[in-house]
């Protein structure tokens, strides 16, 4: 009798085992995650580089058809005047220094700011002499009389400045325009600046470099009392100038007198 109860046992834990395996079969796999994808990252545009923006050059004034009012071309007596423009050059400038004080002449030295500032004991030596100082521009730009004025202002200022830095107290009476291209606001100017604007009256055209011969001739043949001659110091080779110099003095100075404009 006791297999009965036995029995009845066994054949419950085979039903348990079994249910509990066919729990099992049916239970489903959690669903794998869905892959995430990552959207691709926009392509890296470059910002357009800043074009960059250039001032448009003022429009120059008309080139000037006539001599404005207000230049000094004479020297108010009959001594006539020698001036050299262009200056100071160390080759040139000295040769001519030592003619005029070989000769006890005086001139006027119409110089350019960059050459100042590159020969300052060369103005110095002008000054030390007792020659005049006039101011030529700060590089021979000979259209600044048709730029704007406030151009023209600091121009001038600036060759004023490299001249009194070189010699200190120095006095600049005059100023005078590259290549004669005068206007009245250059003028104007240079009055406000207290520089009287200084012309000329006789151009051999040196800065062509004709013969020694051709340069004394022609402010031979051209000179008349208080004449203003103009030659250069400076510029390039001078030597043709350099060697019309004595010549020109002999002449002038018997003629009339060498004196600076005053």
């Amino acid at each position: 009798m006791r297999s009965r109860p036995v029995l009845a046992v066994a054949l419950g834990l085979l039903l348990l085992v079994a249910g509990c395996g066919d729990q099992h079969r049916n239970v489903r796999p959690a669903a794998a995650p869905a892959p995430t994808t990552t959207a691709p990252e926009p392509a890296h545009t470059p910002s357009p580089r800043p074009v960059p923006t250039t001032k448009p050059k003022p429009r120059l004034r008309p080139k000037p058809k006539t001599l404005p009012a207000g230049l000094r071309k004479a020297t108010g007596v009959r001594a006539v005047a020698l001036t050299f423009d262009d200056g100071p050059d160390p080759t040139w400038t000295p040769r001519v220094l030592n003619q005029l004080r070989a000769n006890k002449v005086k001139a006027t030295f119409c110089v350019v700011g960059t050459q100042v500032r590159k020969h300052p004991e060369l103005v110095a030596r002008i000054v030390r002499e007792g020659h005049q100082l006039c101011n030529h521009s700060w590089h021979h730009d000979v259209d600044l009389g048709r730029r704007p004025v406030a151009d023209i202002r600091a121009d001038l200022v600036r060759t004023n400045q490299a001249i009194t830095k070189a010699v200190p107290g120095a006095k600049v009476p005059f100023y005078r325009q590259p290549g004669g291209r005068w206007t009245p606001e250059v003028v104007q100017v240079a009055k406000e600046l207290g520089m009287r604007s200084l012309h000329w009256t006789v151009d051999p055209q040196d800065w062509a470099k004709p013969t020694s011969g051709v340069i004394s001739g022609r402010i031979r043949s051209a000179s008349r009392p208080g004449a203003v001659v103009l030659m250069h110091d400076g510029g390039g080779d001078r030597s043709r100038t350099l060697g019309a110099v004595p010549q020109v003095i002999g002449d002038l100075k018997r003629r009339f007198g060498i004196a600076p404009p005053r």
